[in-house]
């Protein structure tokens, strides 16, 4: 049994000093990877991750396109492993956030969501990203009522319901299958004619009756008294506006990185991502970046952890070159 799936008292949750070889934020698998090449490496290691450890991934119902496994693997299970591994290799694992980093000569102070303020001599940002929402009315109202942004964590509850999903990439399009075990109809509301997501869940979706494409379209507002009701949908080619009924909606419109606590610290891309060099180094000297919170083409699990491998060597001969320095 791992520690996270134990009940642990806050007080245990806390870092257990206050300086260290290596403070990785973020626990998903480009910050798990890293944590193991930094573990084996023998330096100390600290990984913050403020909400569930495994990152976004951990919720998906099916990771197929990770080598390795070729029935495929559940999110939950591969970052467990991942989770497992990093831990035995001695990698201190605690649930609080970070909240910015400050430059301290050679050292980097990291300060947390409990008011800590912690010393590394290297620091990986691996903090992922969050998803995107509609900012339409009723969207905040109702979230948890009828609107998610997850539907293995909610799609259960809509069983014999029609649900809308919003968006037309993997994760919209997967989703959109994924429910189709609960819910009786799926509706997909896409901005566009064709679809983002790979061909091979194209032609998954496409070939299940269950699953209804809504094509050249925006919800514009979501409706209803307790939980979602309805929702407004407008062509954008012929701006005709429809009331829908609808017992719950889906977004899945794209993410922002989780950038804001660095955003006056390292390089930032124009779309909010840290700008790295090829060995994960950023701007700042012993600030590296890995995973999906990087400007990079892909984001996927398998880019992730290769991130997280070279950021963790990284840190590895970052701090070797600090000793010689020293001596």
């Amino acid at each position: 049994m791992l520690l996270s799936d134990l009940t642990i008292d806050k007080a245990e949750q806390k870092p257990a000093c206050d300086s260290y070889d290596c403070v990785i934020i973020g626990g998903g698998p480009a910050g798990m990877t890293a944590g193991i090449y930094a573990g084996r490496a023998k330096l100390k290691t600290l990984l913050l991750e403020e909400k569930a450890i495994g990152g976004e991934i951990v919720v998906a119902d099916i990771v197929e396109n990770y080598p390795g496994f070729p029935k495929g693997i559940s999110g939950s299970d591969l970052t467990s492993s991942m989770e497992e591994q990093a831990r035995s290799f001695g990698v201190e694992i605690c649930e609080i956030g970070a909240t910015g980093i400050e430059c301290d000569g050679a050292n980097r102070i990291v300060n947390t969501t409990d008011e800590r303020r912690i010393t590394a001599k290297t620091v990986i940002l691996a903090a992922g990203t969050q998803n995107i929402k509609l900012n339409v009315p009723g969207e905040k109202l109702f979230t948890g009522r009828g609107v998610s942004y997850c539907a293995q964590c909610d799609g259960a509850f809509f069983k014999d319901k029609e649900v809308i999903v919003v968006g037309g990439g993997d994760t919209a399009i997967g989703d959109a299958i994924f429910l189709t075990r609960f819910a009786k109809k799926v509706f997909v509301v896409h901005r566009r004619d064709k679809l983002r997501a790979e061909k091979i869940l194209q032609e998954r979706a496409f070939g299940i009756p269950s699953i209804e494409f809504i094509w050249d379209s925006v919800i514009t507002e979501i409706k209803g008294k307790k939980t979602v009701e309805a929702v407004a949908v407008r062509n954008l080619k012929t701006n005709t506006v429809a009331e829908k009924r609808i017992d719950g909606v889906f977004v899945f419109i794209g993410n922002k990185p989780n950038t804001g606590f660095v955003k006056d610290m390292v390089m930032l891309d124009e779309n909010g991502y840290i700008v790295t060099d090829s060995e994960m180094g950023t701007n700042q000297p012993g600030i590296f970046a890995a995973g999906d919170i990087r400007s990079k083409m892909v984001r996927q699990v398998a880019t992730a952890v290769g991130d997280g491998a070279m950021a963790g060597s990284s840190v590895q001969r970052y701090i070797e070159r600090l000793e010689m320095v020293k001596k």
